[in-house]
This record gives C-alpha cells, structure tokens and sequence, in this order.
C-alpha cells in the first residue's frame, strides 16, 4: 500500500443557512498522519466525511493524488473509512467481517478469506479469526474493523474517533498500534478527534478545527509551543492567554513562577497579583489554580519538590511572573 497527497480546496459545506465548513485549505502529504482536532461541532467529521464522499462538497474540490474525486463516490474514491463505532456484521465471523468488501466485489471464497487472514495477521487477530464481534473485547473490535478498513488497499485510511470508546489504558495501547500501522503500511492516515494528547502521540500534522475554520495547522511542536490564536493556545491545554499593555500573549502553564505577594510589595517585569484558587497534587507535578483580576484564570504547573519548598492553599495571595522569552504572542485575539 502506499498513500497519496490529499489536498482540500475552499471545500465549504452548508447545510440550508449553517456553514458546517467555511472554505477550508489543507495539503496532506502522502503518508503522513494527520488528525483533524476540535471541539464538538466545530467541523472536523464533517470534513472527514467530505473526503469519504459519505457528505457532498457544496463548492469547492477535493483532491487524492492528481484526481479530482469531489464527485465521486466513496467506492470509486481510493479511501476507506474506519467509523467510531466500528459497525462490524454481528452475524459474521472477524474473518468473514473483514473479506465483505471483496465478496461484494466478487472474488472468490477462498482468495478473500485468505487476504482476510493477512490482514488479521497484521493486526494481531489471526487466534480470533472465527469468532463474532459479541465475544471480542472493545479493543479487539477495532483491529477487526482496522483490518476490513485496510483489505482495499486503499490510499488514505480515515479514522473517525476510533478510540474514544476505548478505556484510557487500552486507548494509549491502541493509539501506538495505530501509528505502528501507518509507518509499516506507509499510506495516509486522516484520523478525526477531540483529544488532545491523542493528536500530539500521533500526528505529523495537527489541523485544529474551530467554527468551521481551520486555526491553525502545523507538527505537534509547533501547535503546541506556537500557537496563532487565543483559541489554539487554550484548547491545546497547558497554556495560558494573558492580556498585557503590548496586546494578548500565551504562557505555558510550566513556565510560570509563584512567589509569595506579602502586604503590598511592588511587583515588577511581568509579575502580577493573583489569589489561590485551588490546588490538584498530579504526581509528577503540583496544578494550581489562580485567580488574577484581569488575566481571569490562570493555571501555574510547579514541580512536587518547588511545592513542598513552598505549599500553597486556597486564599492564599502570590506573586505570578513569567521570563519574556516564555511568552508567545498571539495574532489573533479570540
């Protein structure tokens, strides 16, 4: 298998007088993993969809490789598309879940069963070959799923959140399977979420998806430690969007430092008051929660050694400051 270059142009989507998708431009590169990233609504599935050709294109084109596939349908497209819910054939066996797409092509029984069977090899499953969907964990239904995904061979494989009904400690697992997978297979991986860590584990590309827009698109280094946008800054977590006189800047929550603000000491540089709000012990480090008049919330991540030198509760009055090389400014104010 081997991936293809999936270029979306001025691709909008409407449905009566809603702009789901307002005339986004991206470039994928061919065998890249890229995740679509966004809160609820903000266009990401619907772009997925798009590009599956399971949603028209109200204007704009969609591109795989030198093709215009815009008005093409999904089976004709060179995709194939894993959904959330994995949708596998209850009545069928795992291997028979995974050859359906070349039975409906016609080929032979014993040609699809044993592709099929690599397949299942691929993803581990070849043990449970011939058991149904009800006697798999969660996990093990998403290789199933992976594997009828990937018997077309297709040229780009999209994900629609498929690990979100994954426990935390199978979806860590999963999410490393998954980019195993990309590498050793080579194509292109478009994969829809809302988590945040699970994009930066996995993505070479992170588009994040806001109101139908893309804010920003870029590595995982790059989203996280540069971020254009008020928006970017706070939904890839881990940030705080502070307004100073020069304009809105974002600091990283690591990169804060609390001092105690005894009576009215004068504060100086970037320093400013702020008050206690709460605090969480998160193993390796200490979150502390702060409330800082104009600045509103902010969030100060301290070491467990530089809290233990200096505990701090609710109520409590400190002084924040941040060096001026930590302080990333943003271009667009949200």
């Amino acid at each position: 298998m081997k991936g293809s270059t999936l270029e979306l142009v001025k691709v909008t989507k409407r449905y009566g007088q809603t702009t789901a998708v307002d005339a986004i431009d991206l470039k994928v590169e061919g065998g890249a993993y890229c995740c679509l990233l966004g809160p609820s609504g903000c266009g990401k599935s619907t772009t997925l969809r798009m590009i599956a050709g399971h949603e028209a294109v109200t204007d704009g084109d969609v591109l795989l490789g030198p093709h215009n596939v815009t008005d093409l349908p999904p089976a004709q497209r060179g995709t194939a598309m894993m959904f959330q819910s994995y949708a596998l054939f209850p009545h069928l066996t795992c291997v028979d879940n995974v050859a359906f797409s070349l039975k409906m092509r016609g080929i032979d029984k014993e040609t699809r069963r044993a592709k099929a069977m690599e397949l299942l090899d691929l993803v581990a499953m070849t043990p449970y070959a011939e058991r149904l969907p009800a006697q798999l964990s969660g996990g093990q239904q998403q290789r199933v799923a992976l594997a009828r995904a990937l018997i077309t061979e297709p040229q780009i494989l999209l994900l629609d959140e498929p690990l979100s009904a994954l426990d935390p400690f199978l979806r860590i697992k999963m999410r490393a399977e998954l980019k195993r997978l990309q590498k050793e297979l080579g194509i292109t991986f478009v994969h829809v979420t809302h988590g945040q860590d699970e994009a930066m584990a996995l993505a070479d590309l992170v588009v994040v998806m806001n109101q139908g827009i893309i804010e920003q698109a870029g590595t995982p280094r790059e989203v996280f430690n540069a971020p254009r946008t008020a928006f970017v800054a706070r939904f890839m977590g881990g940030h705080n969007v502070i307004d100073v006189p020069q304009g809105q800047i974002a600091v990283r929550a690591d990169r804060l430092s609390l001092t105690p603000l005894e009576g009215a000491t004068a504060l100086v540089g970037s320093a400013m008051p702020a008050v206690v709000r709460d605090v969480e012990y998160q193993g390796s480090f200490v979150q502390v929660g702060l409330e800082a008049g104009q600045a509103n919330e902010l969030a100060a991540q301290i070491s467990e050694a530089a809290f233990d030198a200096m505990p701090l509760q609710p109520g409590d009055r400190v002084a924040v400051s941040w060096v001026e090389a930590d302080a990333h400014r943003l271009s667009t104010v949200a």
